[in-house]
């Protein structure tokens, strides 16, 4: 039951960390969401890919609305986070994004759970590109 958790070496946190991923990352939009991420040094026994996830203020004013569409933004990434961090465990690779919720809907679950399946799938398509 443990596996599946988002572990505490999986969230990224750290003020230093998060400001040279928005200042030097690479960034797609994939509607409704904007993702920058960044490739770092693999650490042995620390986890290959990182996340943490924005909601702005100015779209929801409410913190719980803010915070359901976080929960639900983490729960999807949990789920499907196996494509890529096998990935990046296969290719020795390691790497820090962050999820941007741009829209100012609250989301229907299974509408972001697709995003977030495809959006992994371009991370994987991206970092292809930058290592040719």
């Amino acid at each position: 039951m443990g596996q599946y958790r988002l572990k505490k070496e999986e969230r990224l946190s750290g003020k230093k960390q998060i400001e040279a991923l928005f200042q030097e990352g690479k960034t797609f939009f994939c509607s409704p969401l904007r993702i920058v991420w960044i490739r770092r040094a693999r650490v042995s026994g620390g986890s290959p890919a990182r996340m943490t996830v924005a909601v702005s203020r100015k779209n929801f004013k409410r913190a719980v609305d803010r915070n359901l569409v976080k929960r639900r933004i983490r729960e999807a990434y949990r789920k499907n986070r196996a494509t890529l961090t096998g990935w990046l465990e296969k290719n020795n690779l390691a790497l820090d994004m962050v999820f941007i919720y741009t829209s100012s809907q609250i989301p229907a679950y299974r509408d972001i759970e697709e995003k977030i399946m495809v959006t992994l799938q371009k991370i994987i398509e991206e970092y292809e590109k930058v290592n040719d």
